[in-house]
């Protein structure tokens, strides 16, 4: 029988946590997405303790944060449940820091947790988890207090990093306040772990043949009905492309896991762009990629839709360990292990 960890086990940094990060080098890649995840971590962890009722002795939540030497500044509540969605962190710069790291080194960092099944959240999570399916999710309130929050964090940091992170439905916020901010013209250092990609689970069948023809016949379909309703409505389609265009030098970075299919389909999203530019009709697939079938469905029967998952770019990071289930495949806890212990291949993915 399968020993489980209690849950007190499973939220404590000190038996969890990236323990060998005493020292972060701040120019080590690995190091930062470490510290990034712990701290969309200590959201979690934060509403955790606001469930128990636990008090100062008891929290958790703290070293999520303070083994790295920020502090918690503010804690972002959600206005229909109450609950803690994200927290904005401070770093806390020691004075002898030399100028070069204080270029890296992130002033602020937004953090947003993802979906939680206990009793308090679990209600109004999923029904944010729907609002992605429908493609709305710009249109929850939780968003706007979310991308509200980004925009003071950035008006008031004077040019100082801010860094942004998420962890699934948490990623997808990130992903909404990230294009906002680069739409005008701030392009912040994202880290997108596990975020929901709204598509059949194409990635998921083993024969390559078989999943590239699916790819092609959607990539032309969704080109196509993509033109005609352009062709209807040529001002939207331009606004559509111009939007889409500027969020190109927006290069967030975004770490999937091949076998969970809520975010696996990143993958062939990106590499099927590039085989499509091989074969030679890298326009269709220039014209899909802004799209999804679904919201261009949407748009068609007078409905608004944002496909929050869409991206021009990308540092694409996938996770090649095996992964035995859905729930190991999608945790956060996989993109803080010790490097030596990774097997992660990595890929940029610039549009132009």
């Amino acid at each position: 029988m399968a020993i489980v960890a209690p849950v007190y086990d499973r939220e404590n940094f000190y038996s969890i946590g990236p323990l060998h990060l005493t020292v972060v080098d701040w120019d080590n890649e690995h190091h930062r997405r470490s510290v990034a995840a712990s701290l969309v971590a200590g959201v979690y962890i934060l509403e955790r303790d606001r469930q128990e009722n636990r008090d100062a002795k008891h929290a958790l939540a703290s070293p999520w944060w303070e083994f790295f030497n920020f502090r918690l500044i503010r804690q972002l509540v959600d206005d229909v449940d109450q609950s803690i969605f994200g927290a904005i962190y401070e770093y806390e710069l020691k004075t002898s820091s030399s100028d070069k790291a204080k270029e890296v080194i992130p002033h602020y960092v937004i953090a947003f947790r993802g979906t939680l099944t206990s009793r308090d959240s679990v209600t109004r999570d999923i029904e944010l988890d729907l609002h992605i399916l429908r493609q709305g999710l710009h249109k929850a309130t939780r968003s706007r207090i979310a991308v509200q929050a980004v925009r003071d964090t950035v008006a008031s940091s004077q040019h100082r990093n801010v860094w942004l992170a998420g962890h699934s439905l948490g990623a997808a916020m990130a992903i909404l306040a990230g294009k906002e901010m680069a739409v005008m013209g701030t392009f912040l250092t994202t880290f997108l772990f596990n975020p929901p990609f709204i598509s059949a689970p194409i990635e998921q069948i083993k024969h390559e043949g078989v999943k590239h023809g699916i790819r092609v016949a959607g990539s032309v379909i969704t080109a196509g009905l993509a033109f005609a309703m352009a062709v209807k409505q040529p001002q939207q389609k331009n606004r559509s492309v111009e939007t889409f265009s500027s969020l190109a030098t927006w290069v967030p970075n975004l770490y999937v896991h091949p076998a969970d299919h809520i975010c696996s389909e990143y993958i062939g999203y990106f590499q099927h762009r590039e085989k499509m530019e091989k074969l030679g009709v890298g326009q269709i697939e220039k014209m899909a990629t802004q799209h999804s079938l679904g919201g261009l469905l949407m748009t068609a029967f007078g409905k608004e839709a944002d496909p929050v998952h869409l991206l021009p770019s990308a540092c694409l990071t996938i996770n090649l360990a095996a992964a035995p289930d859905l729930k190991k495949a999608h945790a956060l806890q996989q993109w803080w292990q010790p490097e030596s212990q990774v097997n992660f291949k990595t890929c940029a993915y610039l549009y132009s």
